[in-house]
């Protein structure tokens, strides 16, 4: 494989791709063109689209792809590796393809495998973030947290992905926020730092997640928490409920600086020891693990 070559995220809402000169990366480009915004599964047509400068620069480079792009929505329905998957497994399951302007592509799989509980979990992207993390933080055993829409606790050892939980705190959030009781008629809202620390402390009553959140409405009538905090105040209730499901060991935080200060924020109040990753720096470190496999493939 050259080396120079291409990184792409294409997940639901955005397309982020990079351009590297082996593990360096040389530019980037962010693109709110998720899956959703591609029209009548013209995949091919919207990447040449997006890295068009780059094309006309470089020529046909070799491309790694991972995210919902190789999901049943994608370009291609890439089938999931099940069980305790490290880097070589993931480019092994691989789907090659080619380009119509020359390039070889690679659509990486994601992970299948079960919860803690025994319920089964799928995940595309978060698994490249956890090989990044194994490659930048070499230990026998980690225990991750992978904040977004959907939230993933991972636990990986002897440098493979084990078993692994979501969360849905990200998208309970927006929904919330945007379509029930607990989100009308609120002017914008600003950062609150109190506000985010009495949801956390709140989320360790003892009561159903669906009881402690009517406590939004409850303390936003009674003046004890702002209405421009209300957000910060359920955002604490949620990340909290999700944290008190972690085990005491310390844990990774894998996301962006603004989840990730959020993460540790709730983690510190609850004792948890925590230490912070960039999810994006994560994900072309394993991007480039998967990539030196994959010479060996071709």
């Amino acid at each position: 494989m050259s080396k120079s070559w291409l990184a792409v995220d294409w997940g639901t809402t955005n397309f982020r791709a990079w351009l590297m000169h082996d593990a360096d990366v040389v530019s980037v480009i962010n693109a709110p063109c998720g899956l959703l915004q591609v029209e009548n599964g013209q995949f091919e047509t919207a990447l040449q689209t997006h890295i068009a400068l780059w094309i006309a620069e470089y020529g046909a480079l070799p491309l790694l792809m991972a995210g919902m792009v190789g999901s049943q929505q994608g370009w291609v329905n890439v089938p999931y590796c099940e069980g305790c998957i490290d880097a070589q497994q993931l480019a092994q399951g691989a789907h090659a393809l080619h380009t119509r302007w020359g390039s070889q592509g690679w659509i990486l799989p994601g992970v299948a495998g079960h919860s803690a509980v025994g319920l089964p979990e799928v995940m595309r992207g978060e698994e490249i973030q956890l090989v990044g993390l194994m490659a930048l933080a070499p230990a026998e055993n980690h225990h991750a947290i992978l904040p977004g829409t959907h939230s993933k606790h991972a636990t990986v050892a002897h440098q493979a992905i084990h078993d692994f939980s979501t969360f849905m705190t990200g998208e309970l959030y927006q929904l919330l926020m945007a379509h029930s009781l607990l989100g009308r008629d609120l002017p914008p809202q600003q950062p609150d730092s109190r506000a985010f620390a009495l949801g956390v402390q709140h989320s360790g009553l003892a009561a159903p997640l669906s009881q402690l959140l009517f406590s939004v409405r409850t303390l936003r009538l009674r003046g004890d928490v702002p209405l421009s905090g209300v957000g910060d105040y359920l955002s604490g209730l949620l990340i909290g409920q999700e944290l008190r499901q972690c085990p005491s060991t310390p844990h990774w935080i894998i996301g962006s600086d603004a989840l990730n200060a959020r993460y540790q924020q709730a983690a510190s109040q609850l004792g948890l020891v925590t230490e912070a990753l960039s999810g994006e720096r994560c994900f072309i470190a394993g991007m480039n693990q998967i990539r030196l496999y994959l010479q060996g493939i071709e």
